[in-house]
């Protein structure tokens, strides 16, 4: 039987793979929160990968703003502990998955970004997750794997579909940014596809190197908040565009986040289904209600930014 590690268990994606990985009786797996393992230590790490065939890293730095002030202890996470990871599966013999992310690239492009395009990241954050995926190339050229992602939203934790609910509930109208382009990717659909990934690997079918785990099609922010409101039977035109220069944020943003997804093939593996497609299916799952229409009362404004 093989055994499969997952780090940041504890996370909205970490839950979702433990959900997926439920489901497989021919596997065994560990699962560490950050509680559990500190992954910035070496031996602890050293020891924990120990007797497993592969590990799924999804334990990160997910403050963006904060990584701005505090890149060392960004880089920490984010770079020298996946070193770590990487190191103690090159010494043990295990394949590794390296959860990293859009902002490895600048975001100024028009055409979505190929898992070869140059890293080029315009915030402490970007750069501290490409020094994750450095590592891993570095010391695992033969049996590491990165898999980018982006725009994540799930049943756990804060993100932007589940402020957008929330919000309809409470406000008449809805100033969402328009000039932000990426993928929106249901945590639990990525986590369907590293398992995937997973069992290639394990077989020998998928070649090292990086993937992109975001879903199809391209859409902004604004586009996203739409979708939501129209699917859970609320007028999508409560949500109006605005500008990302309304805001002035810490860290500043990719423009553009479309990526490409030739690489899945080589892997015998079909890339992510199209956002609105997952969307549906996501929000299909959820129990809760629709949020009250708001639309007939007294206005009510409110930018929204998302991370």
């Amino acid at each position: 039987m093989r055994r499969l590690l997952v780090t940041g268990a504890g996370g909205m994606l970490g839950r979702d793979l433990l959900t997926v990985l439920d489901l497989r009786r021919d596997l065994s797996v560990t699962a560490t929160t950050r509680a559990e393992l500190d992954i910035t230590d070496p031996e602890a790490v050293r020891a924990a990968v120990t007797g497993h065939d592969l590990v799924i890293n999804s334990a990160a730095w997910t403050d963006v703003d904060g990584a701005e002030t505090q890149e060392a202890a960004a880089t920490a996470v984010n770079g020298d502990a996946v070193a770590h990871l990487a190191d103690a599966c090159a010494a043990t013999g295990a394949r590794m998955i390296q959860v990293s992310t859009d902002y490895v690239f600048r975001g100024d492009g028009t055409a979505p970004y190929p898992e070869d395009a140059v890293p080029s990241p315009v915030n402490a954050y970007g750069r501290s997750k490409l020094a994750g995926e450095r590592a891993v190339t570095r010391l695992l050229p033969d049996t590491g794997y990165i898999v980018r992602t982006a725009w994540l939203y799930g049943e756990h934790g804060p993100n932007f579909v589940a402020t957008m609910l929330r919000l309809a509930g409470e406000r008449a109208q809805l100033d969402v940014v328009d000039d932000q382009r990426g993928q929106p990717t249901w945590s639990y659909a990525l986590a369907e596809q590293l398992v995937a990934l997973a069992d290639a690997a394990l077989a020998g079918r998928a070649p090292a190197g990086s993937y992109h785990g975001t879903a199809s099609g391209e859409t902004t922010w604004y586009g996203l908040a739409r979708e939501v409101f129209a699917l859970r039977g609320l007028d999508p035109d409560r949500v109006r565009p605005t500008t990302s220069d309304r805001f002035r944020r810490p860290a500043p943003r990719p423009s553009y986040s479309v990526l490409g997804h030739e690489r899945w093939k080589e892997a015998g593996l079909q890339p992510l289904s199209d956002w609105r497609s997952t969307l549906a299916q996501k929000l299909a799952r959820s129990a809760a209600p629709a949020p009250e229409d708001l639309s007939d009362r007294a206005e009510h404004h409110l930018d929204v930014q998302p991370q």
